[in-house]
């Protein structure tokens, strides 16, 4: 005797699935916009690690955007680099679109790509999100831009390539803001930078056997630069932290800094930036990792 098949709309395996894997309250329709979702409802391999990456991101802005809503209602925050805004976009599914009747909350993504400001600007207002703006800017130019308030509360770069993840420090620096979530990529110019060190200090230094090698050079300025914006902004009252943004499986670019301004001593910090600036080589890079006066 044959068993009953299944009834038609009976969902099947990798349907529950992905179902599983989509946060409860997120708008399929955004996820479809996105192309993380295909229109009949499916996701690739790719969009799955896609995905799981700003997800994971997500747990980590949740709770700071928590924290600040306890304390005003305008939260704003700042992407970097935006690209596509996927982050930006499921940041606001998730947290600010139930409330945006009464919030005047606001995201902004930066990014220099003009056809994609302008897809993002007109998804915006296609799923009803009047609390997005983008902006054609640069991240270094936003610093200065009167296009964006004078307070940001929150700022974010994923993925900032090279200098762009330094020029966010700068922009959170002058913004003022409480907290920064950070997953810097591709930094060169240290690596450049200590390719031409041969002063006394790097020649009498044997740690400066870790960035003879070209290969090592590269590696050791990528691992040296993140431990330099640390201690920058250590050296400016925040408390650090230093964590991966998902397994390594997924990116090689996944060392994730969330910084959050604590007022904290800033002397110890600043030496200790000095320090290591001095004894690599890198002193022609303190106008890039500059501390407080």
């Amino acid at each position: 005797m044959k068993k009953k098949s299944g009834s038609a709309n009976k969902q099947t395996a990798p349907e529950v699935q992905e179902k599983h894997e989509i946060r409860p309250g997120q708008s399929l329709e955004l996820l479809k916009e996105l192309h993380i979702l295909t229109r009949d409802g499916k996701m690739n391999q790719d969009s799955r690690r896609k995905l799981k990456q700003v997800y994971h991101l997500y747990q980590f802005i949740e709770p700071l955007l928590q924290k600040l809503q306890q304390d005003h209602a305008d939260i704003s925050l700042v992407d970097h680099g935006a690209g596509k805004s996927y982050l930006g976009f499921i940041l606001y599914d998730l947290f600010f679109k139930s409330e945006q009747a009464q919030s005047k909350a606001r995201i902004y993504g930066i990014e220099t790509r003009d056809e994609l400001v302008q897809r993002s600007t007109e998804l915006a207002q296609r799923l009803d999100f009047p609390g997005m703006s983008f902006l054609n800017l640069s991240v270094a130019d936003s610093i200065t831009s009167s296009a964006l308030p004078e307070k940001i509360d929150i700022v974010t770069a994923l993925h900032a390539c090279d200098t762009a993840t330094d020029d966010a420090i700068q922009f959170a620096l002058k913004k003022k803001a409480q907290f920064m979530v950070l997953v810097p990529c591709c930094q060169a110019e240290v690596a450049a930078e200590l390719r031409k060190s041969k002063g006394d200090a790097v020649k009498n230094n044997p740690l400066s056997e870790m960035w003879r090698h070209p290969i090592h050079t590269r590696e050791f300025g990528s691992q040296i630069t993140n431990v330099l914006r640390c201690l920058q902004l250590e050296a400016h009252g925040y408390q650090v932290r230093v964590t991966e943004l998902v397994g390594w499986e997924h990116s090689m670019k996944n060392e994730l800094i969330v910084a959050e301004y604590k007022g904290l001593p800033a002397k110890r910090p600043a030496e200790r930036l000095a320090e290591v600036l001095k004894t690599t080589g890198l002193e022609a890079m303190q106008r890039r990792f500059f501390v407080q006066p």
